[in-house]
C-alpha cells in the first residue's frame, strides 16, 4: 500500500503552480512578440509617405547636358561656347535668377585647375509659371530645352574639362533634392 503524505501533497501543489506559471510566461511571450511584430510594422509603415503614390519617381537625370562634346577655341582668349540643357516632362528647375532668395538658383561652372576657366555665363530668361496650389505666386523656371552661353579661357592643348550644373528640380507638387551634374567637353586650345 502507497502512503500519500503532506509533503506529495506540497510536491503535487508545486508542480501544479510551475505549470500553471510556465503557462502564463508562454502566452506573455507570444503575446510580447506579437506586440513587437506589431511596432515594427508599424514602424515600417511610417516610413512611406502617406502620398508616395503621388510622388514621382525620376528614373532619368532631370537634367542632361546635350552637347558640345567637343570645341576648338583660341588659346589664351575668352571664346564662346553655347551649353544646351533638357529639362525631363513634367519637370522645372529655378531659373539663374529665381524670384525668391530662399530658391536655389540654376548655375553652371567649371572647377579651377583643369586647363580651363569660366571667363563668364549668360543664362537664358526664365519662363514664369505658378502652381495649381498657389497660383498668386510666380516662379522663374526653366522647362524643355534652354541654353547657357559660357565663355571660356583655354590654355593650349588638349582639355577634358569637367564643368557643373548645378540645379534643384521640381514638378508641380514638390522639389527633388538640389543636385550637380557633370559637364563634360574635350576643349582644345590652338
Amino acid at each position: 500500500m502507497v502512503m500519500w503524505s503532506d509533503k506529495d501533497d506540497a510536491r503535487c501543489e508545486l508542480r501544479k503552480r510551475e505549470s500553471s506559471l510556465v503557462d502564463v510566461l508562454k502566452k506573455r511571450f507570444a503575446a510580447a512578440i506579437a506586440v513587437l511584430a506589431l511596432a515594427a510594422l508599424t514602424a515600417q509603415a511610417q516610413l512611406v509617405s502617406p502620398n508616395a503614390q503621388s510622388r514621382p519617381i525620376v528614373k532619368t537625370e532631370a537634367v542632361q547636358y546635350l552637347f558640345p562634346e567637343q570645341v576648338r577655341v583660341a588659346a589664351g582668349k575668352a571664346s564662346p561656347v553655347a551649353l544646351h540643357f533638357r529639362v525631363a516632362q513634367g519637370l522645372h528647375i529655378n531659373s539663374h535668377t529665381p524670384k525668391d532668395s530662399f530658391l536655389i538658383p540654376t548655375t553652371f561652372s567649371i572647377p579651377d585647375g583643369g586647363g580651363v576657366k569660366l571667363d563668364a555665363a549668360a543664362y537664358p530668361a526664365g519662363t514664369i509659371i505658378s502652381l495649381a496650389f498657389d497660383p498668386k505666386t510666380t516662379l522663374s523656371v526653366y522647362t524643355g530645352e534652354f541654353t547657357i552661353q559660357a565663355r571660356i579661357v583655354a590654355a593650349v592643348g588638349n582639355h577634358l574639362m569637367r564643368g557643373k550644373l548645378h540645379y534643384q528640380a521640381c514638378d508641380q507638387n514638390q522639389c527633388l533634392p538640389p543636385k550637380t551634374i557633370d559637364v563634360p567637353i574635350d576643349v582644345i586650345g590652338k
